[in-house]
């Protein structure tokens, strides 16, 4: 089933209402101004203006009124999306290269970075082809995919056939690192060099080294213009994780490392840490804060997050 949204003009949702007016439904959906049949289409013109055909020929219908709209509103840009058009980009972002999938490949990933606590890990995997039947038996794949109880059960396994690297960057050493000159992005990008050089001097029998896009390519290597060494030739692929195995293992490496070192931080302190950076988070920080002073953050937290500011405007209320 295809659906397609067009935003409309005023004159053009008039006209839409008084054609479809002995075609709606009796039931109209929250903040629509009516929702019809037409044929193999259900059209919902919504409060906002925007209208969803969806159905069979909805492509047929939507360009009906998109001809109305231009006719009534010459020269009008009009705001379009289209369900197919992004099955196909989501099609185009998980094609497997064969070339890739199947060759000896060294692959690097991180996790922490969307979490206020808790360290950033950076890990560089090898692969060897041999070995592909073996993982996909064992079921890696993105860790973002995974249960951290199911990463905790695969990991120690993988770690026996998989070489590895990773670096673990606490919170004190990131808070020092970030300024206006050095952001997340530029870290992430030393860490990825660092560990993919040790990697690559450990395994030299690789056909490619795979790093999950999170920069372009000339930004990535613009980050690192004042490194020694920079890795070289590397191939960026998004959503690396499904495309390259010594990718995934990488992400799964990094988040197995990432869950016992967030573990070891929450004990320290006797406090049940939450994960990412919402609303739980800012309460959990406030608590930190209220019991050991706001330094201890430095300890815990990435203090460039937007939670440190809502801590501290509720410290002393």
């Amino acid at each position: 089933m295809m659906t397609i949204t067009l935003k409309l003009s005023k004159n053009t949702q008039e006209k839409m209402i008084e054609y479809f007016q002995d075609k709606k439904r009796p039931k109209t959906p929250p903040y629509a101004l009516f929702q019809a049949d037409e044929a193999d289409t259900v059209v919902t013109l919504y409060e906002s203006g925007k209208v969803v055909f969806q159905g069979i020929s909805a492509d047929i219908d939507a360009a009906m009124w998109k001809q109305m709209e231009q006719k009534l509103n010459p020269g009008k840009k009009i705001e379009e999306k289209n369900s197919n058009d992004k099955k196909k980009k989501d099609k185009l972002e998980h094609k497997i290269d064969p070339k890739i999938y199947y060759a000896n490949t060294i692959g690097s990933d991180e996790v922490g970075t969307g979490d206020y606590f808790g360290p950033i890990v950076v890990t560089a995997a090898y692969v060897r082809k041999e070995d592909i039947p073996f993982l996909e038996e064992l079921g890696v794949k993105d860790s973002k995919k995974m249960t951290d109880e199911q990463i905790l059960k695969v990991v120690p396994q993988l770690i026996k056939k998989v070489p590895y690297q990773s670096i673990i960057l606490n919170n004190k050493e990131y808070n020092e690192k970030y300024s206006e000159n050095i952001n997340m992005n530029k870290i992430k990008a030393i860490l990825h060099n660092k560990v993919l050089l040790r990697m690559k001097t450990k395994e030299p029998n690789y056909d490619y080294i795979v790093i999950d896009e999170f920069a372009k390519p000339y930004i990535y290597y613009n980050y690192l213009k004042e490194a020694s060494t920079v890795v070289r030739p590397l191939t960026f692929l998004t959503k690396g994780e499904d495309k390259c195995l010594a990718v995934a293992c990488a992400s799964l490496i990094s988040r197995y490392i990432f869950i016992t070192e967030f573990d070891k931080l929450g004990a320290s302190i006797g406090v049940f840490l939450p994960k990412g950076a919402g609303p739980k988070v800012d309460e959990i920080g406030l608590q930190i804060v209220q019991k050991y002073g706001f330094e201890k953050l430095t300890e815990m937290a990435k203090l460039n997050f937007k939670n440190t500011e809502k801590i501290k405007n509720n410290i002393d209320k």
